[in-house]
């Protein structure tokens, strides 16, 4: 909660600052820096009450507890992003086909685009060790929010660069270049919320406990593993095969030790096994 809070208020600031900045200078890269910022700091409040939301225990109504909300979220915010893309695109090819590419370039604008390489790198780290330490897929969105935001200043601060010797046209391109580079985080993001929302089973992780079931000598073999991810919730069922023969307690002591070793890999995690004899 208080990492995600401190992102709005930085959000906030980078946002009005590199929108002044833009319109005193013309920058359509520093001013699609402030959309890129202005959209960030609504998916930054979109992850602060997400997060807030998807933290409630399971109650009657939601047995598998509110982690999808973070998912939801983490799409809500590949959408915005792709919003930002149309508009930077749009703009710059503009600008280039008419020739309108002056703008003007002062100390200010080196000042904001610095200023915020150095608050995204100062947030992404945050944000992203707080999104590993909770498996938080909302908080990692927003850091790579903040990620994106690193690179695509600094390709601001070249085309800024060149439009001091100037080479005006290199900031729309610079511009371009951020687009293409906030398409390109929108896409693996996107994909990642979808198929969480969607049930999908991580394939890396179906397979990291397959291969942690067939070391347990105990289990003979087993079928319908099933993973579901809900924010940061992992729920797990599958049915394991026992030796023929064995008591009740016998066999439940067994299935409590594969849970047992799944949930020490996999953290948040809750696990549902049914055991059977082999045949």
């Amino acid at each position: 909660m208080r990492v995600a809070g401190i992102s709005v208020f930085a959000d906030i600031f980078l946002t009005g600052f590199k929108l002044v900045v833009g319109l005193m200078t013309g920058s359509l890269g520093i001013l699609s820096e402030a959309l890129h910022s202005g959209l960030d700091m609504v998916a930054a409040v979109i992850t602060y009450f997400s997060v807030r939301i998807s933290d409630k225990p399971a109650d009657r109504k939601h047995p598998y507890g509110h982690g999808k909300i973070e998912n939801f979220s983490a799409l809500v915010e590949t959408l915005l992003l792709i919003i930002t893309c149309f508009w930077i695109i749009y703009e710059a090819i503009e600008r280039l086909a008419t020739g309108n590419t002056h703008i003007e370039v002062t100390y200010w604008s080196y000042i904001v685009v610095v200023t915020s390489i150095i608050i995204d790198i100062s947030r992404s780290r945050a944000l992203y060790k707080v999104a590993k330490k909770y498996n938080s897929q909302a908080l990692e969105a927003d850091a790579l929010h903040f990620s994106t935001d690193i690179w695509s200043s600094v390709v601001v601060l070249i085309g800024l660069i060149c439009a001091n010797f100037g080479i005006f046209a290199a900031d729309s391109i610079a511009a371009l270049g951020v687009a293409i580079i906030v398409l390109s985080v929108s896409y693996k993001l996107g994909e990642k919320a979808v198929n969480a929302l969607l049930d999908s089973s991580p394939d890396a992780l179906s397979e990291e406990i397959t291969s942690l079931i067939q070391s347990i000598p105990e289990v003979k073999s087993f079928h319908d593993l099933k993973v579901r991810i809900s924010g940061a919730d992992t729920f797990i069922n599958l049915t394991i095969h026992l030796e023929t023969g064995l008591s009740i307690s016998e066999a439940h002591e067994i299935s409590h030790m594969v849970e047992q070793k799944i949930c020490s890999r996999i953290t948040r995690c809750e696990v549902q096994i049914h055991y059977e004899p082999n045949h």
